[in-house]
Order: C-alpha cells, then sequence, then structure tokens
C-alpha cells in the first residue's frame, strides 16, 4: 500500500516532469516542490492563522491560569468562553508530521529514480505506468554543478543552506511573542506556546540540517526549494497580521486627528470673535453679520 499510494505516484511524476522539462532534474524538482506546497498551502496557512491568534490571546489565557489554577474545570470552562482549546497548541507540529511520508516516499523515489545498479533499474522498470516510455529518458541525467544528485553533498554546502532557511522560515511562520520582563521565571510555563514555538526555531533546523549531512543532494534541494517557499509565505502571513493589527490604531489615530482638528477650528473661531469684538464699531458690524449669515445657513442644512 505505501508503495502503490506513495513512492510509485512520486516516481511517475517525477519522470513525467523530467520527460517535459528537457530531461533537467532539478527542474523537475523544483516543479514538484511547488506542487508539494500548492497543495499544503490550505493547511498551512491554517495553522498559522491559529498560532497566531492563539498568540494574541496568551495575555486572556495566563489570566485565566493563573485566576483558577486550583481549579481545572473552571478552568476549561473560561477557556471555552474565549474560544480557546489547549489542544491546538500542538497543531503547529502538524504541517511537519504531513509532510514526513512524503518526505520519505521522495527519499526512495530518488534512490530508485537516480539508482545506476541493475536491481535499481529493474525495479524502476517494475513500478513505471503504462503510458511513459522509460527507455527515452534513461539514463537519468543525476549531475547539477559539483553535485550528484543522488549522493550527499560532498561539500556540505546544502545541509548549510537546509538549516539556514529552515531556520528562517520557522521563525517567519511562527507567531511573534511580544516583550514581556525577563525576571518572570514562570513565563515558559505560562506561555507554553511561546515556549514550544521557540523550540521549534531550532530544533527542526538542526535536525534537519544532521539529516542533509546523509540526505542524497536531489532531497535536500527539494527541502531548501520547500523552505524559500515557507519564508515568502510567513513573510507574506507576518505582513497581513501586521496590517490587520495596525487597522484599529489607525483609525483610533484619525479619530484624534478629527478631534484635533475640530478643537482647533473652535479655538480659532473663538479667536476670531475675540479679535472682532476688541475692534472698532465698523470692524464689529462687518464681523456680526457674517455670523448671523453662517448661522442661518447651518440651520437651513
Amino acid at each position: 500500500m505505501w508503495d502503490t499510494f506513495v513512492i510509485d505516484p512520486m516516481i511517475n511524476a517525477l519522470l513525467m516532469l523530467y520527460d517535459f522539462l528537457g530531461n533537467n532534474f532539478v527542474l523537475a524538482i523544483a516543479v514538484f516542490t511547488i506542487l508539494i506546497r500548492l497543495v499544503t498551502l490550505p493547511l498551512n496557512l491554517r495553522q498559522q492563522r491559529s498560532s497566531m491568534k492563539m498568540q494574541e490571546m496568551q495575555p486572556q489565557i495566563q489570566a485565566i491560569q493563573k485566576k483558577f489554577k486550583d481549579n481545572p474545570q473552571k478552568m476549561q470552562e473560561e477557556f471555552q468562553k474565549i474560544g480557546y482549546n489547549p489542544a491546538e497548541s500542538l497543531t503547529g507540529c502538524l504541517p511537519m508530521f504531513i509532510q514526513m511520508p512524503i518526505l520519505i516516499g521522495l527519499y526512495r523515489a530518488i534512490i530508485i529514480v537516480l539508482g545506476s545498479t541493475p536491481q535499481s533499474l529493474f525495479e524502476l522498470t517494475q513500478r513505471v505506468y503504462d503510458g511513459i516510455n522509460l527507455t527515452a529518458l534513461l539514463p537519468i541525467a543525476n549531475k547539477f554543478l559539483w553535485l550528484n544528485l543522488g549522493q550527499p553533498d560532498p561539500l556540505f554546502v546544502l545541509p548549510v543552506l537546509v538549516f539556514g532557511t529552515m531556520f528562517l522560515q520557522q521563525k517567519l511562520m511562527s507567531p511573534a511573542t511580544k516583550n514581556q520582563p525577563k525576571k518572570d521565571n514562570k513565563q515558559k510555563d505560562d506561555n507554553p506556546m511561546a515556549g514550544m514555538s521557540q523550540s521549534m526555531q531550532w530544533t527542526m533546523p538542526i535536525m534537519f540540517g544532521f539529516f542533509s549531512l546523509q540526505f542524497q543532494a536531489g532531497l535536500s534541494i527539494y527541502f531548501v526549494l520547500s523552505n524559500i517557499i515557507g519564508i515568502g509565505q510567513g513573510y507574506y502571513m507576518r505582513r497581513s497580521m501586521a496590517e490587520l493589527d495596525a487597522a484599529p490604531e489607525k483609525l483610533t489615530a484619525a479619530k484624534d486627528k478629527a478631534v484635533e482638528l475640530a478643537e482647533k477650528d473652535k479655538k480659532q473661531e473663538r479667536a476670531d470673535i475675540e479679535a472682532a469684538m476688541q475692534g472698532t464699531p465698523e470692524e464689529r458690524k462687518q464681523y456680526q453679520p457674517r455670523k448671523r449669515t453662517s448661522k442661518r445657513k447651518r440651520r437651513s442644512r
């Protein structure tokens, strides 16, 4: 079942892309990466919005935790009132868990497609769908720059890129934590989501960077490209959420500005009246009809 629904479709997808893109296996991996990211995009966006929403609710969550720390049942009731589910704090790992079958399947698919031994070629012929002319595609071009796409990077450039791009992706896709006093030693206990996000920012890049030392270069390229797309997605989400957060502040600032202008106009009007009343009788006569006219206009409106 694993071969039928995961590995075989990936092998045939890579072969079709390889054929369509002029026998360029790196381009085939790039297009394959984009397709995978498009398929998982709704889940990633939903998870990230949920994480950011829960981060905004952290002050309320911490207040409830402190107030009802001896009454778990009441705490859960209060959580439900504000729409918080503690189980959702674990959804940050969900996209990565869902990608694990993809990574394992792609790992096997690249080994089989780029294999040069008679055994690997025989296995490849058994997995290719009808309609794909495998004879015209062989041998698969496995060279790119200094890389053999079926072997680990001998210069360790790709593992470094995997670590760097994944770290930046995790940082951008994690909800931003607000500055809080460092003297509170229970901060991480009261805010487990922030602690988990901070841990994930380092744990996942280090782990996959280490794995990339043994991964085929083709799989490491998939990681790097996928992470770059994730960086763009994280930047877009951060910017969108910042604009949403800034909207109420802009509205408040606009209202304050309107009130300030109105008060300024009133002060100017009072100053004009005082200046006219202190002037000569001719100046007062010229000013008073103008005021009566403006009042009649306002009444008629």
